[in-house]
């Protein structure tokens, strides 16, 4: 095994497909925190550029909701509210939105909690077993039905794509690079 220098676990090059899904969607997992390690809950609150009110934290908060949405409802097909669902504000079910008094330290020990449950709901699964879309949801997909194999390659764009978002962030708030 592997390891770089920020701890994270580098995916196997020679695995079978279950086994190389799931190392880098836990390597991109892994890279999230580790983007916030050191910054104090002002610098975490930071936004992007404008018009854009991306934070770290709220892609900690988002990713949360991420994974609830895509293996909790979508996979396993359960009807469960969205993670902050305490904030009612427009637009707050996808977790961006930063309340007062909720930091860090709770936004990654609820991440956390929605990756472990993630990882129970298709621990045994088979790659082929499949979940379903809402109808709108469906409607960018082209249809209701996605696999297990869809999902894993989908949320390994996901985090990929918003640990991009956090680089650049991180490297705005006080010049740190990589990870």
């Amino acid at each position: 095994m592997v390891m770089t220098p920020g701890g994270r676990t580098v995916p196997p090059p020679l695995a079978d497909e279950r086994a190389t899904l799931e190392a880098w969607l836990d390597f991109h997992r892994a890279t999230l925190p580790l983007k916030c390690e050191g910054l104090d809950d002002q610098h975490l609150r930071v936004a992007s550029v404008p018009p854009s009110p991306m934070t770290l934290l709220g892609l900690v908060q988002h990713m949360a909701e991420v994974e609830r949405n895509w293996f909790q409802r979508v996979f396993a097909g359960q009807d469960v509210p969205a993670v902050f669902a305490d904030d009612h504000r427009e637009g707050a079910d996808d977790g961006f939105a930063l309340v007062a008094g909720r930091g860090i330290d709770e936004a990654l020990a609820v991440w956390r909690a929605e990756v472990a449950r993630s990882r129970e709901l298709i621990a045994g699964r088979s790659l082929d077993d499949a979940g379903r879309l809402s109808e709108r949801e469906a409607g960018h997909v082209g249809g209701q039905d996605v696999s297990l194999r869809w999902i894993l390659v989908h949320m390994i764009e996901e985090y990929a794509r918003h640990n991009g978002h956090a680089d650049l962030l991180r490297e705005r708030i006080d010049g740190v690079t990589g990870a």
